[in-house]
């Protein structure tokens, strides 16, 4: 049995079963070829963010062409009976043909600007939804997180947070999501390996008291791993009994004993992971200097997140570095993302899900994202406003040729801004990752990713980016893409109020 689930673990099925009983339809009913097009994006930021961090899209890219290779078997375990044969045989191998464009990793998305598009044939396109959605949700939710975490401090973050993770998968590549988004390290192992950037960590609780609950077995416990991890960053935690009556002290003793000083050319500290960090942080630094360790950092950890960390910042805490677990791994205050994944196309025709709720309403047709940046002579190269086009629509092509051209809010058409020629750079966001089915996406080390979300970040406004209460920022469709998604509307509208039943 073990040896068949391996068999079955491909992600691509990772999928809800109406996903099948739609394609069995459009299959039936000769519809399965027809040309899709879905837009994946989300409504709402969470935690009142303007805005969220793209990661997940080389993870869906690895998906899509996983797809067609499962054992025809599996199929049978949910689409039994003659009456599916004939189109499990076709699932067995059916593989994803179309094109896909998508944000990369590390950008910052508003909301309902497309983050993926899919265009493809339409069974193809639509059992894609799940998994995809599975995949960008989860490390979408932990990456705008982490980067709030890090945007509370100056200092470096580490992510600490795999055994909070909801499995391996979570664990693995939340920590990816979490240092595409600003965090300095991860704890996890796996992460460090599968995108070779490396791991961090030294001890636990556990490692101390192994030497025996007692004043005279912490110092052992230190003096010992000092000694077995020379040429190596050393990091003691001093919480375990009691932090300033004895735990700084032995921290003290043991690196004196051993000859770490300020001139260790690895660096050295101690952890904090209990009580008042503030206050502890404060008598720590002061004792340490007292004995000559100035160069000696102290690292905070314990249940922290964005906004215990402006306290401890606010309070004056002498903290130089904080592991931050539960709050980034699950995205704790808001650990469900809102993607979705959209129907806007079908054989050319725009389409749209109208309703009664009003931030449901979705932009029908193809569509392409533009952000619009100026060089402000104090402030350097910032983003001014993002708009989304129609492809090939008139604002489209007025900004793909460098035109003058104006942008009207969604809401309030009398509100414009004009952008002369020659006074701003386009930058388009959605680039193509799979052409006819096989992968064309640039590739980019996740150190390339963390570099390209800091940048971006850098070129909005603080106000923009502050956690609380964010300053606005200008997002808009183009004329074209507003007046379709109004006409369609006002043909429902009337079709809806004549309908009789």
């Amino acid at each position: 049995m073990l040896l068949t689930n391996k068999k079955m673990l491909n992600y691509a099925y990772c999928s809800d079963k109406y996903q099948y009983t739609m394609g069995k339809s459009f299959y039936d009913s000769g519809m399965k070829d027809k040309t899709a097009v879905f837009n994946l994006f989300y409504r709402k930021a969470p935690e009142n963010n303007n805005w969220a961090v793209v990661s997940g899209t080389d993870e869906v890219v690895e998906m899509v062409a996983n797809l067609g290779n499962m054992d025809p078997s599996f199929f049978e375990k949910f689409l039994p009976g003659e009456e599916y044969a004939e189109f499990r045989g076709y699932l067995s191998s059916m593989k994803f043909t179309g094109n896909i464009y998508a944000m990369r990793e590390g950008e910052i998305v508003f909301p309902n600007q497309p983050i993926i598009i899919v265009e493809g044939p339409l069974i193809e396109a639509q059992v894609l939804e799940t998994p995809m959605l599975c995949i960008m949700n989860h490390q979408m939710a932990v990456a705008t997180k982490a980067s709030r975490v890090c945007r509370a401090t100056n200092k470096p973050v580490s992510e600490f947070g795999s055994r909070r993770a909801h499995g391996p998968w979570a664990a693995t590549f939340g920590a990816k999501a979490a240092l595409i988004a600003g965090c300095s390290a991860t704890s996890n192992i796996l992460t460090g390996a599968i995108f070779d950037y490396g791991s961090t960590g030294t001890m636990a609780h556990s490692y101390v008291t192994a030497f025996g609950s007692s004043v005279a077995g912490e110092y052992q416990a230190f003096d010992t791993y000092i000694k077995t991890h020379r040429n190596e960053s050393l990091i003691l935690l001093i919480d375990t009994y009691d932090t300033l009556k004895c735990g700084v002290l032995n921290a003290i003793k043991a690196f004196k004993a051993n000859g770490i000083d300020n001139t260790y050319p690895h660096g050295y500290g101690v952890r904090l992971d209990s009580g008042d960090l503030a206050y502890l942080s404060i008598e720590c630094r002061r004792i340490l200097d007292e004995n000559g360790m100035t160069g000696c950092k102290i690292f905070a950890t314990n249940s922290l997140d964005e906004y215990l960390i402006t306290d401890l910042e606010r309070q004056g805490a002498c903290i130089d570095s904080y592991g931050v677990g539960d709050a980034i791994a699950t995205s704790k205050a808001a650990p469900c993302f809102g993607n979705v994944y959209k129907l806007v196309e079908i054989n050319g025709e725009a389409v749209l899900k109208r309703s009664e709720d009003k931030i449901k309403l979705i932009n029908p047709g193809s569509q392409i994202t533009y952000r619009i940046m100026v060089n402000d002579p104090s402030k350097g190269e910032i983003f001014k406003v993002d708009v989304t086009c129609l492809r090939g629509d008139t604002l489209s092509k007025q900004i793909e040729a460098g035109e003058t051209f104006t942008v009207c809010d969604e809401y309030d058409r009398y509100k414009n801004k004009t952008f002369e020629a020659g006074t701003y750079t386009a930058l388009t966001m959605q680039h193509k990752v799979i052409e006819n089915g096989v992968c064309c996406a640039k590739k980019y080390t996740l150190q390339e990713k963390k570099a390209y979300c800091h940048e971006t970040l850098m070129h909005f406004s603080p106000s923009e980016r502050r956690l609380i209460n964010p300053h606005y920022y200008k997002v808009d469709i183009s004329d074209d893409l507003y007046n379709l998604k109004m006409s369609i509307i006002t043909k429902l509208t009337s079709e809806i109020k004549n309908f009789k039943g």
